[in-house]
C-alpha cells in the first residue's frame, strides 16, 4: 500500500497549501445539513434513518465495489475532507480508511469508526497442508504479491450481518451526529430508538426461522457470515476466505466438495457482487442449484431506485437461507 500512503502525504500537504479546512466550524448550524460520507451500505442506510431531514449521507463506494480492495479516488478524497464527517466500521475490511483517518481529522472531519466497542470474531487461518479441519479454510497472506492493507482479516469484518451488533453501530452513528449537532440530540435519539427496534425485530425472525431449520449447513462463496454462526448457529462451508481473492487450495476445495457430498448440500450460494469461477466448479461437481446472498458491502444502481434498505435485504437473505437450510 506504498502508493496510497504517498498519495494520502501528498494530499495531506495540498490541503496545508490550500487552507481548506477553515470554514469547517460553520457546517451543520441550524437548519443546514450536516455532509456525511460513509463506507458499506448499512452504515449508509442508518445514518440516514438516524440522521432524517438534518444529514446529507452518500456512500464513498461505488455500485458493486469490493468493500475488501476499495481504493479512494483523488477527487473522492477531496470530497471526504469537505465534508462534516466520514463513517466506516472500523473493523477492518476498510484497508485505506485508517490511513486516510490522521489527514481527514486535520482537516476538521469527524471520523467515526461504527464498530467502536463491538467485540470482533477472531478469525483462524488454516494452513492448506492441514487435514484435520474441514471447512473455512483459507489461503493465508499474499495472494499474487498484492500486499493487503486490512490486516489479512485477523478478525471477521463482517459485523454489520448480525442485527444485534448493528444496534451497537447505530448507537455510535447517533452519538456522533449529536457530537455535530447537539442541538437535534432528541431527534437523533428517537429515530435511533426506532431503528433499534427494528433490529430486535429482525433478530428475531432470524432466530425463529434457523432454529426451526432441519439442518444448519450453508455453502457460500466466501466465509462471510460468521456472525451468522456464532449468533443462529448456522455452519458456513466457505469456498474462499473472509476476502473473496483468498480462493482455495485443490486439495481444500477437494475436501470442501466431499464434505458438501456427506452433508448432502443441495445449493451454492452465490453474493450478488462476488462471481468466482472456483464456486461455479463446485456447484458443477456438487450438481447443486444456485442460490443468492447479499453481503450488504454496497448495492446496485436497480436496489437504489427500487429504495432497497438494509432491512429488505436483509429479509431477502432470510428468505434464501430459509430455502437452502429447509430444503
Amino acid at each position: 500500500m506504498k502508493r496510497l500512503s504517498l498519495f494520502l502525504a501528498v494530499l495531506a500537504l495540498f490541503f496545508t497549501l490550500a487552507g481548506c479546512g477553515g470554514e469547517k466550524g460553520k457546517r451543520g448550524q441550524g437548519s443546514e445539513k450536516l455532509t456525511i460520507y460513509t463506507t458499506v451500505f448499512p452504515l449508509e442506510d442508518f445514518t440516514k434513518k438516524i440522521g432524517g431531514k438534518y444529514v446529507h449521507v452518500e456512500s464513498i463506494f461505488p455500485p458493486g465495489a469490493d468493500a475488501h480492495s476499495y481504493e479512494p479516488s483523488t477527487k473522492m478524497m477531496m470530497k471526504l475532507a469537505d465534508g462534516d464527517a466520514f463513517i466506516y466500521s472500523g473493523a477492518g475490511i476498510e484497508g485505506f480508511a485508517e490511513k486516510a483517518e490522521k489527514v481527514l481529522r486535520e482537516e476538521g472531519v469527524k471520523v467515526v469508526k461504527a464498530a467502536e466497542g463491538v467485540a470482533l470474531e477472531k478469525h483462524e487461518e488454516e494452513n492448506p497442508e492441514e487435514e484435520g479441519h474441514e471447512h473455512g479454510e483459507e489461503e493465508h497472506g499474499e495472494e499474487g504479491g498484492h500486499e493487503h492493507d486490512h490486516h489479512d482479516h485477523e478478525f471477521d469484518p463482517h459485523v454489520w450481518i448480525d442485527p444485534v451488533l448493528c444496534i451497537r453501530l447505530a448507537e455510535n452513528i447517533k452519538e456522533a451526529l449529536a457530537d455535530l449537532k447537539p442541538e437535534q440530540k432528541s431527534y437523533f435519539e428517537e429515530n435511533y430508538t426506532k431503528l433499534k427496534k427494528e433490529m430486535e425485530s429482525l433478530d428475531q425472525e432470524f432466530q425463529q426461522t434457523i432454529d426451526q431449520a432441519p439442518h444448519k449447513q450453508i455453502v457460500v462463496t466466501h466465509a462471510a457470515y460468521g456472525y451468522w454462526e456464532k449468533r443462529y448457529g448456522i455452519e458456513q462451508l466457505s469456498i474462499a476466505g473472509l476476502s473473496p481473492s483468498q480462493e482455495p487450495s485443490q486439495k481444500q476445495l477437494a475436501r470442501l466438495a466431499d464434505q458438501a457430498k456427506k452433508l448432502h448440500i443441495r445449493y451454492v450460494i452465490f453474493e450478488e457482487n462476488v462471481t468466482p469461477k472456483v464456486a461455479e466448479v463446485l456447484r458443477k461437481e456438487l450438481k447443486a442449484e444456485s442460490l443468492t446472498l447479499h453481503n450488504l458491502e454496497t448495492i446496485t444502481e436497480e436496489e437504489r431506485k427500487a429504495d432497497k434498505d438494509y432491512f429488505a435485504l436483509m429479509r431477502e437473505n432470510l428468505q434464501t437461507l430459509k430455502k437452502a437450510l429447509y430444503d
